[in-house]
């Protein structure tokens, strides 16, 4: 279901549109998976409200959504805005379909959709915003990832246009990020190695961004992202889950996951090879069924049998 037209106003007035979504969505446990750790600076939520800072093919751009009782409200200000606007409805789901995940034979899942109703898997339409960070996430824990890209977006983003909260800021272009100074990527604790892979992806950063016409990801978008060097798998499908709306590309090589999905559908830690094992029934939805893991609070147990379900939704 398209946007309303939105409305034109100046620096400081936002363009403005309300997108009516056909199926339920839940706006903040949707696009959290955007955010890199909780102090990132390209986003927020407050009192309910996503904040975002985007880097746009038009231009930087701020975006906030509200979820009221008739539909998601969506402001944008700066010269994306135009951008930002009409990304709302895949940002959301839309063309997320969730229609034949048939997860019946396994009761946590059946439980864990029912609670993650309104999560849908978004598309956000920006390749190089989500593989940046995946690639300062690789080989290190979450603390030192989050911790270089608040520093480096900080540092070399832009403020994030319109009256936003204090502190958002629009993430470098694919330019800037090729001229972040040796001495920086250091003092953000990026190896050689992670810096190099970011500036080989930002030379070809136009060819990167054109794999969104090969549509929801697949075999070739992630050949795509691959031909990087220093783009592997894992990154490859963070990337693709998050910029192409990509259902089929669970992140093999992730350090938790695995175990935890292990945990979740047969009471034991797995590997790898026995994650995809594990997801093959629902080929096609294998990272839909991830997100219902992850998604629904389920954390593995340090000893003893599975978990229950633990429901977050009023926190």
């Amino acid at each position: 279901m398209p946007a309303d037209d939105p409305s034109v106003g100046g620096p400081s007035t936002p363009l403005e549109s309300t997108w009516r979504p056909a199926e339920p969505v839940d706006v903040v446990r949707t696009l959290r998976c955007l955010a890199r750790g909780a102090g990132d600076p390209s986003f927020r939520v407050e009192g309910g409200v996503v904040w975002r800072g985007l880097r746009t093919p038009s231009g930087p751009a701020s975006l906030r959504l509200e979820q009221l009782r008739d539909g998601v409200h969506a402001a944008a200000w700066g010269p994306g805005a135009d951008w930002a606007l009409d990304g709302v409805p895949e940002s959301l789901g839309e063309g997320d379909d969730w229609s034949d995940l048939d997860v019946s034979t396994v009761p946590f899942l059946v439980e864990a959709r029912r609670r993650l109703r309104g999560v849908r898997l978004t598309r956000t339409r920006q390749v190089v915003q989500a593989l940046v960070p995946a690639v300062l996430e690789q080989k290190v824990t979450s603390t030192e990832a989050f911790r270089a890209w608040r520093q480096l977006v900080r540092r070399h983003g832009d403020p994030a246009p319109g009256p936003v909260p204090d502190g958002l800021v629009v993430p470098p272009d694919a330019a800037t990020w090729r001229r972040v100074p040796s001495w920086e990527w250091h003092r953000a604790g990026v190896g050689p190695q992670r810096s190099a892979t970011v500036v080989r992806a930002c030379v070809v950063a136009d060819g990167l961004e054109r794999t969104l016409a090969l549509g929801r990801g697949g075999d070739e978008v992630s050949r795509r992202l691959r031909s990087v060097v220093g783009v592997g798998a894992w990154t490859a499908a963070e990337t693709a889950q998050r910029a192409h709306g990509d259902p089929d590309s669970p992140s093999v090589g992730d350090y938790h996951l695995a175990a935890t999905v292990g945990w979740a559908l047969v009471g034991r830690p797995v590997d790898d090879d026995g994650m995809l094992e594990l997801l093959e029934p629902w080929r096609g939805h294998r990272h839909r069924v991830v997100r219902l893991v992850t998604g629904s609070g389920f954390a593995k147990p340090r000893f003893g049998p599975r978990m229950t379900i633990q429901d977050h939704r009023g926190h």
